[in-house]
């Protein structure tokens, strides 16, 4: 995104943009990035959420996941603080420990928005989760070992599932095995 950007539209959260090059665009008015929390359980299951999708117009199986900076007066909110907010906000768990995993476009011909995606693990309950007013979150507990099947057959139920979740896993897994093949010097 450029100060010289071209506003064509702006709503309540986002802005219409055309660049001097004519290409068009969307950007968040109302937050300064996202934040995507793999959350793994002690039983080894992971913590996915559904919930409707409006531009899809279905329910989507995710990762928690919300925006950092959209509070008033907490525009400049650390994203580890924003992805601990929405892993409560949305499972009811709190985590010991966090890791960055990556921070990424999520879909850079549409929009200027980044991600940056947490790992979560030493989870504790804390309250029920589903969300704030307004939102309707399913969570679900998928075994680490049963994902890729547990994901088809959402997908064979007319759901949607967010790619991000395996990026996740990849991650987590390349994280681990780094971690455990320095042991050996």
């Amino acid at each position: 995104m450029s100060d010289s950007d071209e506003i064509i539209h702006e709503g309540k959260f986002l802005s219409y943009r055309r660049t001097e090059g004519g290409w068009e665009y969307v950007s968040r008015s109302n937050a300064k990035a996202c934040v995507a929390v793999l959350a793994l359980t002690d039983d080894k299951r992971f913590i996915l959420v559904e919930q409707f999708r409006p531009p899809v117009g279905r329910n989507v199986i995710e990762l928690p996941a919300g925006l950092a900076g959209d509070i008033p007066l907490q525009e400049e909110e650390p994203l580890v603080v924003a992805a601990k907010r929405e892993l409560k906000e949305e499972t009811g768990y709190v985590a010991k420990n966090w890791t960055s995993l990556m921070a990424g476009v999520s879909s850079a011909g549409l929009t200027d928005e980044k991600s940056t995606i947490f790992y979560a693990t030493g989870l504790t309950k804390m309250t029920e989760g589903g969300g704030v007013a307004g939102e309707n979150i399913t969570v679900h507990y998928v075994h680490q070992g049963d994902v890729n099947n547990w994901c088809r057959d959402r997908i064979a139920e007319g759901k949607d599932v967010d790619f991000k979740i395996f990026a996740a896993i990849q991650l987590a897994r390349s994280l681990s095995q780094s971690t455990e093949g320095r042991l050996w010097y």
